[in-house]
């Protein structure tokens, strides 16, 4: 059995990592609670990971991008935008935010909910594999801002008033409210779960 912090009398802070006592209650560090295991087990978990499922239904079928010229009035979803982009020779943006937007999203989508599923189950994955898995839903969760950020960039530059502008459709926001929950659906995934369990086993 693999010797944990747990299984050694000791508590980690959630804030800053520094681990203390058991029987400490505070972090002398950060001064944040020293909680030993959160009682709700992965229900804030899912609530967040649906939350940000029922964001990102709508910032896909929505236009993210409205477009207004003299003459024209054009909409693009973030797929259809990529395939203009694509149309015109932008193979390279095209490709980030397909992968900023599709393709992480997505993969962070399907990464917390196997965590959440699989974490009794020690034959699917080994622990040190499911703690690499979790600290790259970390770690690429903020790249999925970056179509966010183009539509913010656009919109302050391209303002000519009557000739052409461009402006956030309502994809945008709850795109950006998806990319928020699903950060916070991995923030809530204690991570030490995956080592319990092995303690359990």
């Amino acid at each position: 059995m693999t010797e944990t912090a747990k299984t050694s009398g000791l508590i980690s802070c959630t804030t800053c990592a520094r681990v203390w006592p058991g029987g400490q209650s505070h972090c002398e560090r950060c001064g944040s609670a020293l909680i030993d295991r959160d009682v709700r087990g992965l229900q804030p978990v899912w609530a967040w990971w649906v939350a940000g499922l029922i964001c990102y239904i709508p910032a896909n079928i929505y236009p993210m991008l409205r477009t207004h010229t003299l003459f024209t009035d054009e909409e693009s979803t973030i797929v259809g935008g990529a395939a203009e982009l694509i149309a015109h020779g932008s193979v390279g943006v095209a490709a980030i935010i397909l992968i900023a937007s599709v393709l992480i999203p997505v993969g962070k989508f399907i990464a917390i909910a196997f965590l959440a599923v699989t974490l009794r189950d020690r034959k699917r994955m080994s622990q040190h594999r499911r703690q690499q898995l979790y600290e790259v839903v970390e770690f690429i969760g903020r790249w999925s801002m970056v179509d966010v950020f183009v539509v913010a960039i656009l919109s302050s530059l391209i303002q000519l008033q009557d000739v052409a502008s461009i402006n956030p459709g309502p994809a945008a926001m709850t795109f950006a409210l998806s990319v928020i929950f699903t950060m916070l659906a991995a923030q809530s995934f204690d991570s030490r779960l995956i080592w319990d369990k092995e303690d359990q086993a």
